[in-house]
């Protein structure tokens, strides 16, 4: 049999249904066998359709149909072999002397010539005469013609004013996080508390260590890996903040994986990072970077987002100054970073100008107390600001050295 059919795989269990976003192909195109032809996506992930075999396709579904799991969306055609015609390679090459009179010639035709007035004109209306090369060409332009033209430029002007509405379809991943968000607000007791903390530790950690870092790891020190493991110690001292409600029982973990929140093109995806408690920041920030890549790509699996007890998002890559993140259920606790800004605050006794930025905790009241949820997020504020504790697993080293409690 000469058509293989392309059914659409399962994203995943109770996914029954996908969208057919878009097409990677053209209708009636050779594909090579494993290419990419098409994108589908669900309430979870975006996934691709890869051809098995190489032949014509011919579609059986349009962008933007719903279908089911399973369905046949396309055939290919494995007797038409790719029929594109080659270019054919001739040892007739112009020699150099005519190359030049080509382009001489060519240069002739394409000038514009303007007369004196037609230039004051366009002068006096701060229009180059670039802007002239696809109204005229190979003519000469006097004052009527560049009226002409202004004309044509103010009707296009007023033509881009005009009202309009374009109606988009809610893709199943954007209308499963509206269901999610809405869900998180009526049925948790979600509050949420606020501190601030003086980044001036970490900027200096970078100023002194980068070049070392890099070379001994190939990354560079970021901020996520840097939250990241104050977070996850902080998890380990405060493990309520770890925890999650499942029904009349509360589910306790004796492991931290944190979701990362990333803005990817089809929305906003929360890949997890597994076992940070046994990660150092190097580690951790190679798998942050290989997860920003797979959601920048559209290529974050529901592996990849399966799980977590806690999660980060950074609001401050887009200039947020302070926000009030949303848990992403189930779990009981969600770090919201902000913008880094330069603020003038008491230290000391004297006014300084420090890197400042809010942090925010997002919690679930009904598991987590207002005094372990500060607590917690005061922690946080200590191991970045002091990343001597941080090494130490979040105890004072100096109590450390002189073991007292």
């Amino acid at each position: 049999m000469n058509l293989k059919e392309v059914v659409v795989p399962s994203p995943g269990e109770s996914i029954n249904q996908v969208l057919l976003s878009r097409w990677l192909v053209e209708d009636g195109q050779f594909v090579e066998k494993n290419s990419d032809v098409a994108e589908i996506d669900s309430d979870k992930a975006t996934l691709v359709i890869s051809a098995d075999v190489s032949g014509v396709i011919k579609f059986m579904a349009q962008e933007g149909d719903t279908v089911d799991v399973g369905a046949v969306v396309a055939t290919i055609d494995k007797s038409q072999q790719d029929a594109s015609p080659k270019q054919e390679i001739t040892s007739e090459t112009p020699k150099e002397e005519e190359k030049s009179e080509i382009v001489e010639e060519k240069k002739e035709k394409d000038e514009i010539k303007l007369t004196p007035l037609a230039k004051s004109i366009l002068e006096s209306e701060n229009i180059s005469q670039a802007d002239f090369e696809e109204f005229l060409k190979g003519k000469k332009v006097d004052s009527s013609q560049v009226k002409s033209f202004l004309s044509n430029q103010s009707q296009s002007a007023e033509a881009s004013t005009e009202r309009a509405i374009d109606r988009v379809k809610m893709t199943p991943l954007r209308s499963k996080l509206s269901e999610r968000l809405v869900a998180v607000k009526n049925e948790t007791a979600m509050l949420t508390t606020f501190n601030e903390v003086d980044m001036s530790a970490f900027y200096e950690l970078k100023e002194n260590y980068s070049d070392e870092f890099r070379a001994n790891h190939e990354v560079g020190i970021g901020l996520m890996s840097y939250f990241t493991k104050a977070a996850t110690i902080a998890l380990q001292h405060f493990p309520q903040v770890n925890s999650q409600i499942d029904g009349d029982s509360i589910l306790n973990f004796n492991y931290t994986d944190v979701g990362i929140a990333v803005s990817a093109p089809k929305g906003l995806v929360v890949p997890v990072i597994r076992d940070t408690h046994l990660k150092t920041i190097p580690q951790l920030e190679k798998d942050i970077k290989a997860m920003a890549i797979k959601a920048r790509d559209g290529k974050i699996s529901l592996d990849d987002m399966a799980g977590g007890t806690f999660t980060i998002t950074n609001g401050g890559v887009f200039g947020s100054l302070f926000s009030t993140p949303i848990i992403n259920p189930p779990q009981s606790a969600i770090l919201g970073m902000h913008n880094v800004v330069d603020r003038p605050i008491a230290l000391k006794g004297q006014v300084v100008i420090r890197p400042m930025m809010y942090i925010a905790l997002s919690y679930d009241h009904r598991i987590i107390d207002g005094k372990d949820s500060v607590s917690f997020l005061k922690m946080i504020k200590t191991l970045v600001e002091n990343p001597s504790m941080m090494a130490n697993n979040g105890r004072d080293v100096f109590k450390t050295l002189l073991d007292i409690e």
